[in-house]
């Protein structure tokens, strides 16, 4: 009991300290501070990951391996860009990766299936009354199916700068592109989703693609358990 108290009051201190103290921390072996930064940095660098890739199951295998890779590499860290911007670009180059491993498979795949359009599912995180809950998720299944349609170069800056609120330089920057192609890509991105959706969804943007909770803690756990079996804890 006193060991679980003692692990508690850890947790609750490493939630307090800064990146670059957990980062220092994750250096020297802390499962929680690694813990804690991934709790921290999961919802962005997931919605990262699905700006890129096509689906929630690549998005988080993605977002495991960039996990794996900067955890493992984290004392070759320099810290000429924070903690969170050099992951965000190990995210981004994985994804790609990943993106490209899918689209070489789908290449030698010859069987031809026929199903449904997939409309992407997920449960609401706050408290409503039935009615408000379902308009929340029908509104939200609607946008999010409009917004994986977009090709993944104009998906990518337009959830950074609608949902992660990002400003155009910030993502030209993370995107290592000219502000201007960013613009471009807002431009064409906003233009692709039919004006009756953004009507309806103006404003709500900060919704979609959510990462917490069970989800969140799932892929923290899978995370340490890898970085412990290859002795980075």
């Amino acid at each position: 009991m006193k060991v679980q108290t003692n692990l508690t009051q850890q947790a609750t201190s490493d939630a307090a300290k800064s990146e670059a103290e957990l980062v220092n921390a994750a250096r020297e072996g802390s499962e929680l501070a690694v813990r804690e930064l991934i709790r921290r940095l999961n919802p962005r660098l997931f919605r990262v990951a699905r700006g890129i890739v096509d689906s929630d199951a690549e998005a988080e295998e993605a977002l495991q391996e960039a996990y794996l890779s900067a955890f493992s590499k984290l004392q070759g860290f320099r810290e000429h860009a924070s903690f969170s911007t050099w992951i965000t670009r190990i995210v981004i180059n994985t994804s790609r990766m990943q993106r490209r491993r899918e689209r070489t498979a789908e290449e030698y795949n010859t069987v031809v299936e026929t199903s449904a359009p997939s409309v992407i599912m997920f449960p609401g995180q706050n408290s409503e009354l039935p009615d408000a809950t379902l308009g929340r998720a029908q509104l939200r299944d609607l946008l999010e199916s409009a917004v994986s349609d977009l090709p993944p170069h104009l998906r990518l800056p337009f959830l950074l700068r609608e949902a992660e609120e990002m400003s155009i330089h910030a993502i030209a920057t993370e995107l290592q592109v000219n502000p201007i192609t960013v613009k471009t890509r807002l431009f064409r991105a906003r233009r692709r989703l039919q004006s009756t959706i953004e009507n309806r969804v103006r404003g709500g943007f900060e919704a979609i693609f959510p990462f917490g909770g069970k989800r969140c803690a799932n892929i923290t756990n899978l995370v340490v358990a890898r970085l412990q079996e290859v002795g980075v804890l």
